[in-house]
This record gives structure tokens, C-alpha cells and sequence, in this order.
């Protein structure tokens, strides 16, 4: 039995993919090592860690279907243990990260076996729901620092070798982390297992019937997601210096969401293009105060009404490209 073949649902026509797709993938890579020379290193570091957490989010609800609404629960643990263990048990960022990302896993695990069961609405407010007890955790737990969060996170150095305290070369590590984080979920979409759960999407009774348990399936791919959303929430904390309840508050899952509709939901660039978007919105027009959030609102509003598939998807849907 073939999994490409059992998608339900009208095929699009597509213009060379494979080609597009490294095109794509290549002017992708070539922006992540030039600017840097153009942009202040910084800001585009908190660019590729939401990017990297979007293209995670996008895996769950673009290709399974399934919207969640805390996913800020795993990428701020991610970032609060990662943040800890570096500086209070003096762990390489390397293995901070990973831990970042385990518990990341670990915790979608617990909470995508809670959830999976329902659907919709039910499955959306489950996970909001968790998500929010873990806030409310973080804010009690002694190790998290409450609202001050956890500071004066130190770099340190990789492998215990090659100090990450300038900006150029923490660059360098944060840009390895998202390419690899990219080309993971990239192949995880263009595997077998990633054709199964699209149809999942498309069609669950049709998947049911010819004998996938979707539910398993379903997790899997939760799991994936959680784990890269830690680590992306542990390459921040490290960037920063700090972890704080930003980092899982309920807002952080709703910019999560905007990053991926805007960009172009069930694309594989289009989350990383919509986090830039709404990173380089909130960095550039930070002088005026609340009216970032009005602005990000109407632009968002535009979008949903001019680009319903997305900035990106819509671009692809017109020259029948999958991007």
C-alpha cells in the first residue's frame, strides 16, 4: 500500500517541485549567511528561532490539521530549562538545548495523549487549557524566578570548547540549528509517515479504513513538533540570556498561529517568511508603542481578506508552485 495514493481531495498541479523546491531552499540558506552582514546579527537570530517554532507549529496544523493552541507551553519550557541548567548546573548549550527540547517532547507526549482524542474546537481549548497550567506553574515553581524569569543566562561554550559570548559565532550555531531543524520537518513532510497524515488531514474515516491507526500517527507528529518547538524555545533563551513567562503565555501560541497564517498555512517556507514578517513588525515599529498590536491586527485582517492561503501560498497557488 502506497501512502502517497490515499490523500482524498483533488490534486494540485505543480510546476517542477523538486527544482522549486531547492530554489527555494537555497535562497533561503543564502539569506540566513548574508544577513548578517546587512542586519543586526540579533534580531535576525530571534528571527530563525521563531521561524524555526513556526515551521513546528505549521507541521501539526498545516499537514495534520490539528490547531493547537499552547504550543508556547513547550517552547518556554524549552526555554526555562534550557536557561536553568546552563547556568545553574553548567551544562554546554549544546546539551541545554536538547534538554530543552526533550522536555519539550516529553511534555506533548503527556498532553497530545490527553488530546488527541478530540477534535476541532475540543482538541484547540485542550490544549490552551494545559498550556495554561503550565503558565501558572512557571509562575509558582522556584526555578523559573517567577516574573523576573531566569537571567544572566550565559552562553558558554560549545562542546565545552569554542565560546559563544560574540554575537558572530552564537550566529553561526543558531543558524546550524534552524537549517537542520528545517530539513528535519522537511523530510518528516516529504516521508511516507508525513503522506499518511496528510491524508489524515484530508480524509480521517478514508485513512481509518484502510487500516492506519490515525491516532498514533497524529501523536507522532505532536511529539515532532513539541520537540523542535523546544528547541527552538532553548536557542532563544540562550540568545537572550533570559527566559521569562512571556515565553508561555497564551499570547506567544496566538503569534505562533499569526507567523503561520500569514506566511501560508500547509506551506514549508511560508511560516519562516510570515515569523520574519511579524519579527521585523514588532522590531521596527517598536517606537510606537501599543500601536504595533493595532498594526498587526489590520495587517493580519488584510491578509485573511486579500491572501486567504497566505502571503506565500497564495503566491504558489497563482504559479501553481508548491512551496
Amino acid at each position: 500500500m502506497i501512502p502517497s495514493k490515499i490523500a482524498a481531495g483533488p490534486a494540485r498541479s505543480t510546476l517542477g517541485t523538486p527544482r522549486t523546491h531547492a530554489l527555494a531552499m537555497g535562497v533561503m540558506i543564502l539569506f540566513v549567511i548574508l544577513a548578517p552582514l546587512f542586519l543586526y546579527p540579533v534580531f535576525v537570530m530571534k528571527v530563525l528561532t521563531f521561524a524555526l517554532f513556526a515551521t513546528a507549529f505549521n507541521l501539526l496544523l498545516g499537514y495534520v490539521g490539528l490547531l493547537s493552541f499552547g504550543h508556547a507551553a513547550y517552547f518556554g519550557m524549552g526555554a526555562y530549562v534550557t536557561a536553568w541548567t546552563v547556568k545553574n548546573l553548567g551544562l554546554t548549550p549544546e546539551l541545554g538545548i536538547l534538554l530543552g527540547g526533550a522536555v519539550g517532547a516529553a511534555l506533548g507526549l503527556v498532553f497530545g495523549w490527553l488530546a488527541i482524542r478530540r477534535q476541532g474546537l475540543y482538541f484547540a481549548m485542550i490544549t490552551l487549557a494545559l498550556a495554561q497550567m503550565v503558565y501558572f506553574f512557571c509562575v509558582e515553581a522556584p526555578f523559573t524566578g517567577g516574573e523576573d524569569g531566569i537571567q544572566q543566562v550565559p552562553r558558554g561554550r560549545l562542546f565545552g570548547l569554542l565560546p559563544l559570548h560574540d554575537d558572530r559565532v552564537i550566529y553561526a550555531v543558531v543558524a546550524v540549528i534552524f537549517i537542520a531543524g528545517f530539513l528535519f520537518l522537511y523530510r518528516v513532510v516529504h516521508s511516507p509517515f508525513g503522506q499518511v497524515v496528510k491524508a489524515i488531514r484530508e480524509n480521517e474515516p478514508r485513512a481509518i479504513s484502510l487500516g492506519y491507526r490515525t491516532d498514533s500517527y497524529k501523536l507522532i507528529a505532536f511529539v515532532l513538533s513539541t520537540f523542535i518547538a523546544g528547541i527552538a524555545g532553548g536557542a532563544k533563551s540562550l540568545v537572550f540570556g533570559i527566559a521569562t513567562l512571556t515565553d508561555v503565555h497564551w499570547s506567544m501560541s496566538g503569534e505562533v498561529v499569526l507567523m503561520t497564517l500569514l506566511g501560508g498555512l500547509g506551506t514549508v517556507f511560508g511560516p519562516a517568511l510570515g515569523a520574519l514578517i511579524v519579527t521585523a513588525m514588532e522590531n521596527y515599529l517598536a517606537p510606537f508603542g501599543a500601536w504595533v498590536t493595532v498594526t498587526q491586527g489590520a495587517i493580519f485582517v488584510a491578509c485573511v481578506l486579500a491572501f486567504r492561503r497566505g502571503i506565500l501560498g497564495e503566491i504558489a497557488a497563482r504559479l501553481k508552485l508548491d512551496l
